[in-house]
């Protein structure tokens, strides 16, 4: 943090090797150990400086090529940072003239003798005054730090995202504008419905034909995204304290959801036919416990016949609720989708969690609940109290775009895109699967996972993606205890078929170059 001053640069110092001392002062501080992102960790520095005054208003930044040769980083890494001080306004661009510091005006204050300026002929700087204190988080809201991860503003091979290249976005957005042009004036006050009619009528019929849902519209609660309806779960059904059983590896944001509820994570291993409950015979009894029985997250297996029944009666016998998230179950390749756990059993203990945000596009922000009958009355009322009920127009255009049959064809067109996308991954990595490499079977979902033998193969592809500006997510990040398996989760939908080649064709080489 403090090469610049280490290696005695002073205001006064020749203007023709300035941009020689940022980059080794940036060298210097990078290289010290940090779990943070490249890019975040250039942008946070840069920034830093700005603030205290180290890099003063109208000072002219090395160029972005320039400054990644001389860090050795990859371009992309630097233009992120550059980007995101840009949209900030710590920074500005001058037309044919190049990127320069910002005229800011941060609070006044000395600047010390070791922490010059790294200007030419300026003596007086801007820096904000040091706080005494960090700001002081709830034990919860610590927990809940420990499960967000920054992510990158363009991924490539991120897991979860779907191909919005390809939503069909101009009959989206006609159907939209008809809704809100001709919305009734009652939908502009605060509702409590649960979500509009003809939406959870057009659900009910989709879920009970394509996912054996047993359900009726009254039993469907429309909530802004699936995280909304675990937070709702795990406020009405638990209480702090309480354990849920959740699967081992898992999805993340379902664990940050139940932590910050407060509640004891146990973690269960999933094996080749799902979670294995007789893993958690001597568990402690859960209140909750949450699976991705259609295609777990991330192994991607199907939870057997066998084992479904069995969770079944592990929940009636601990008085426990099922989680049943089905995230992605639209897109299987090859077979038809699995028959949801919720409809197994009359009158069963599982709660059906749904989203919109990978068959349709994650801004959307809609998901639904589909409850057991003696929860409809009190989770409808809770979730207009905590989080009022809106975007009663889009809702009403999806309810269209399900009746109309845009839905289903999109969802057919997206399966043919993913199957292609896949393919073309697994073309790329094909070297490296010759070689040893494993890759799950694929059979489902929006990702592949890559296993690998060591952490520390984990660990240095993570660091070289990063530097590529490839958003390698490491399998180890989805478990709860150690030792957890190294991998990488390859997401494929959401990236284009040339970057997926370029993508993939690097990490085989990569990989083959670990040794």
């Amino acid at each position: 943090m403090n090469g610049i001053a280490d290696r005695g640069l002073s205001s006064t110092s020749a203007g023709i090797g300035q941009t020689d001392w940022l980059a080794d002062a940036l060298g210097l501080a990078l290289a010290e150990g940090s779990p943070q992102p490249l890019a975040t960790r250039l942008y946070h520095q840069l920034r830093e400086w700005i603030q205290t005054g180290r890099l003063v208003c109208g000072q002219r930044l090395p160029s972005s090529r320039q400054l990644a040769g001389e860090l050795g980083l990859g371009r992309n890494t630097v233009l992120a940072a550059f980007d995101q001080l840009l949209a900030e306004g710590f920074l500005v661009t001058r037309h044919g003239s190049g990127t320069f510091v910002a005229d800011l005006a941060f609070p006044c204050t000395t600047q010390s003798a070791a922490q010059p300026a790294i200007a030419v002929g300026l003596t007086t700087s801007h820096t904000l005054p040091a706080r005494a204190d960090a700001p002081s988080l709830s034990s919860r809201g610590t927990s809940l730090l420990a499960f967000c991860h920054a992510s990158q503003e363009r991924p490539i091979l991120a897991p979860g995202v779907p191909a919005l290249d390809r939503f069909p976005h101009d009959p989206w957005q006609r159907l939209v504008r008809r809704h809100q042009q001709r919305m009734p004036q009652d939908w502009l006050a605060y509702q409590a419905q649960g979500g509009v009619p003809t939406l959870r009528e057009a659900l009910a019929d989709y879920l009970q034909l394509s996912r054996s849902v047993r359900c009726r519209p009254e039993q469907i609660l429309i909530v802004q995204g699936a995280q909304q309806g675990f937070e709702l779960i795990a406020r009405l059904l638990s209480d702090p304290g309480d354990k849920v059983w959740i699967e081992e590896p898992g999805y993340p944001g379902a664990q940050a959801c139940f932590a910050a509820a407060g509640l004891d994570l146990q973690a269960v291993p999933v094996d080749d036919e799902g979670i294995s409950v007789a893993a958690a015979a001597n568990a402690e009894s859960p209140r909750l416990i949450y699976v991705t029985p259609s295609h777990q997250y991330p192994s991607g297996v199907t939870m057997s016949l066998s084992r479904r029944l069995a969770l079944l009666e592990a929940a009636e016998r601990h008085g426990a609720w099922i989680v049943e998230d089905d995230y992605d179950s639209e897109f299987r390749y090859g077979q038809r989708p699995i028959a949801a756990l919720q409809g197994l059993v009359d009158d069963s203990r599982v709660i059906y969690v749904g989203t919109f945000s990978k068959v349709m596009y994650p801004g959307l922000r809609l998901g639904y609940v589909v409850l057991p009958e003696p929860l409809v009355e009190p989770f409808r009322r809770a979730n207009a109290r905590l989080h009022r009920e809106g975007q009663y127009p889009v809702q009403a255009a999806l309810a269209e775009f399900i009746v109309g049959g845009q839905f289903s064809r999109h969802i057919r067109r997206m399966r043919d895109c993913y199957r292609r996308r896949q393919a073309r991954l697994r073309k790329a990595l094909a070297p490296a699967v010759a070689r040893g490499l494993r890759l799950s079977d694929g059979q489902a979902g929006m990702h592949l996972v890559a296993w690998l033998d060591e952490a520390e193969h984990e660990r240095e592809l993570l660091r070289r993606g990063e530097e590529q500006g490839i958003s390698l997510s490491p399998l180890s990040s989805y478990y709860l205890k150690a030792p957890a398996r190294p991998g990488l989760v390859l997401g494929y939908a959401g990236t284009v078929e040339a970057e997926l080649e370029q993508a993939g064709c690097w990490l085989a080489r990569e990989w083959l170059n670990l040794g």
